[in-house]
């Protein structure tokens, strides 16, 4: 009945990274769902996020700390990811882009168009406004590299002080300013991502209020709640409980 396949996650990789960020927020989403019961059962549940390293090549790639990260494939392989990430960029903020990751920011535009969440950790939002993709709208970045990405990008309002800025339409593109953000940047994602599963299971089940289960899966705004299920569904939250919540009591008449 609910949609199970696991939310598909590109970690992306180029030479500028660091090897912390990458395997960090790898482990993260591997987690999510498959570590949830073992604190009170002991015993892996439903793993809800399959996350991928990507690079240009699929192999081993030495990373700005010196660390060798082996890319599971190359990103040209997976147009059509849930959600891109995109680590921090170990550069000078001095040191320009333009023509340097060519491949990169064109793949990026391409997930993009077909759907994909893309997020950013600290200075990888440079990567992000040199696709385009920020034209017209807010940002945020490490502090080191606010006043580089106005310089550069003047179509991007760069939002100085907010450690996360969520914009673009259907609040496809996510950004971290901190160095140390990509942590709770990863927290964010699976709550919103993994949510809509939580969600439609409360839907199928209960009674709640659609803002008390939207609450309850981890989103504030019922609003955006609303426009994100029907866009992961395909159904708003009333008719998804109107189908399926009638059709579990059918099938379970001892519920109600």
């Amino acid at each position: 009945m609910s949609d199970t396949r696991p939310v598909s996650v590109a970690v992306l990789t180029v030479p500028e990274v660091t090897a912390s960020v990458v395997y960090g927020m790898h482990d993260l989403f591997l987690s999510a769902g498959r570590d949830w019961p073992c604190v009170v059962e002991g015993m892996p549940g439903t793993q809800r996020m399959q996350p991928v390293i990507v690079a240009r090549h699929a192999g081993p790639l030495a990373v700005a700390n010196g660390v060798v990260i082996h890319a599971a494939a190359p990103f040209a392989s997976h147009p059509h990811p849930d959600v891109v990430c995109v680590p921090e960029l170990f550069l000078p903020p001095v040191e320009p882009l333009a023509g340097r990751f060519v491949e990169e920011v064109d793949w990026l535009r391409r997930c993009h168009a077909n759907g994909a969440v893309i997020a950013t950790a600290c200075s990888g939002a440079l990567l992000l406004a040199e696709s385009g993709l920020l034209d017209g709208e807010e940002a945020t970045t490490h502090w080191a590299y606010c006043d580089a990405m106005t310089r550069r990008y003047p179509k991007v309002t760069v939002r100085t002080q907010r450690a996360l800025v969520i914009a673009g339409p259907e609040h496809r593109l996510v950004m971290a300013g901190g160095g140390t953000t990509w942590l709770d940047l990863a927290l964010y994602l699976i709550a919103r991502t993994v949510g809509v599963e939580e969600a439609k299971h409360l839907l199928e089940t209960g009674e709640q209020p659609v803002e008390a289960v939207a609450r309850e899966a981890g989103y504030e705004d019922p609003g955006f709640f609303s426009r994100l299920f029907r866009r992961k569904v395909g159904l708003s939250p009333a008719q998804y409980r109107r189908r399926f919540g009638a059709m579990r009591k059918a099938l379970d008449p001892g519920r109600g």
